[in-house]
């Protein structure tokens, strides 16, 4: 494929969506920034252009689809076309199920699921007139092991993927449009911050989150080869094989630590986070929260994961014989 030089970002005032944002204006790409948030738009946009690329903005809510729709328009007719565009809007609220007020769920669902919807209704006639293009799908290992104590996040994530390979099939006979689906594990960006909390503990983030600028790279590559799966952060098998043989063990696990660190974790003020308001100054990339500790606890960490998930289907299939 030739070089993805008209990209549109939406989710791009922080974390990973600026990160690639930069990264494409990097390498050369001209970039059309959307999001909530005015001041981290006008942040990125320019770190976008000292880095060498064109930036556009756009302040944009991704979940009304009609200004989604006005702005594929206004890019394509900017830019000349759209050679990818990265659906990186995402937002999470933390806490038990029952504790988290119904329009907080409610928000999380229109903000990870709806507003991808959004955009590939806005940019799918474009991609289909130019007989080719990129939809690349921010889903994350949400999308296949659950997560206890975000509920609406894990409804969000799983209906992602489940959205992505309806959509792969409805494109079979099109070889040159893609739907690329990106499933990174914790990344160390500003979203820890902007999420609503109702756990009564400050939030953290767990040993070997990612650098958002690993995501970014991975997001740039698949301009170049573009492909249906890409986990980052640990091995896409493992995660399709503990889906496969045990969701609802992971689940289990996963439930039982939140408890115990909800209970330990140092207190913290709960609510709403930038759930329908978006941050009123710029935020970055970057979370701060990685140390090189933690960095190299990632490898180790996932490395573990896929080998419980081998050797659990090993054990139930030689049970099954």
């Amino acid at each position: 494929m030739s070089r993805v030089r008209r990209v549109v970002i939406t989710g791009a005032s922080s974390g990973i969506g600026a990160a690639t944002a930069i990264a494409f204006a990097q390498d050369g790409g001209a970039v059309v920034l959307a999001a909530r948030g005015e001041a981290g738009l006008a942040d990125i946009a320019a770190k976008c252009r000292a880095a060498g690329g064109t930036a556009h903005v756009r302040v944009v809510d991704a979940t009304d689809a009609g200004a989604v729709a006005n702005l594929a328009a206004e890019a394509a007719d900017l830019l000349g076309g759209i050679d990818l565009w990265f659906s990186c809007v995402g937002v999470g609220v933390v806490g038990r199920y029952e504790d988290v007020p119904i329009a907080d769920h409610r928000r999380v669902i229109e903000t990870n699921l709806i507003s991808h919807l959004n955009d590939v209704h806005a940019v799918l006639p474009i991609f289909l007139a130019q007989d080719r293009g990129i939809w690349v799908n921010m889903i994350s290992v949400g999308g296949f092991v659950a997560t206890p104590y975000a509920a609406a996040y894990a409804a969000s994530k799983f209906g992602l993927r489940g959205f992505s390979e309806a959509l792969r099939g409805e494109l079979s006979k099109k070889p040159h449009i893609h739907v690329c689906d990106v499933y990174p594990t914790f990344v160390d960006t500003p979203g820890v911050d902007h999420a609503g909390n109702y756990t009564g503990a400050r939030l953290t983030l767990p040993p070997g989150a990612l650098a958002p600028e690993t995501v970014a790279r991975a997001v740039v590559r698949l301009a170049r080869r573009p492909r249906n799966t890409t986990a980052v952060g640990a091995p896409a098998i493992a995660l399709k094989l503990s889906q496969f043989v045990i969701p609802n063990l992971s689940a289990a696990v996963m439930s039982g630590f939140m408890d115990n660190w909800s209970d330990k974790a140092p207190p913290g003020e709960d609510g709403v986070g930038a759930l329908f308001d978006p941050p009123a100054t710029a935020s970055g990339t970057d979370g701060g929260r990685r140390s090189p500790e933690q960095r190299r606890a990632a490898g180790l960490a996932f490395g573990a994961t896929a080998l419980m998930a081998a050797g659990a289907a090993a054990l139930l299939w030689r049970r099954d014989r």
